[in-house]
């Protein structure tokens, strides 16, 4: 019996995920509908060209949303948001754009109908990530280990 041999390349480097496109997209639709600058919320892929790029046309990355004057165009990175963030968004009258994974989205969804319901969650993840940061802000209390 002949055995035959396949090869198997893998691209390198590889495309995003359709959450992060999604979010790209919506940043570079900003920048053409509003004009520079946008303000994002947390580096909106964690890639440095795609950075980059997207600070050479208009984009501002921000942690701190007391860096963004009022009135501003701020975005919600695909890795989402706590409420808080929403909460403080609001209050220094910004204009959210939320790029927000859908898939991240359904998490935080999910988090929030199983606390309704009085389950515990457990979360397992990086901590200070923006994606555990988002999903915790969900109104999960979380026990430093």
């Amino acid at each position: 019996m002949d055995k035959k041999i396949i090869s198997i390349s893998l691209a390198n480097p590889r495309g995003f995920c359709a959450g992060v496109d999604r979010a790209i997209e919506i940043v570079e639709q900003a920048l053409a509908k509003y004009g520079s600058p946008i303000y994002v919320r947390n580096e909106v892929v964690h890639n440095k060209f795609v950075i980059e790029a997207l600070k050479k046309k208009g984009a501002i990355f921000v942690n701190d949303l007391k860096s963004v004057p009022e009135n501003s165009y701020l975005i919600y990175s695909a890795h989402g948001v706590s409420k808080k963030v929403k909460s403080d968004s609001d209050n220094l009258k910004l204009k959210s754009i939320d790029a927000t994974c859908p898939l991240v989205t359904k998490v935080h969804k999910e988090v929030n109908h199983y606390l309704k319901n009085n389950y515990e969650i457990i979360m397992i993840g990086h901590k200070g990530h923006p994606e555990v940061e988002g999903t915790l802000g969900q109104d999960l209390t979380s026990k430093k280990m």
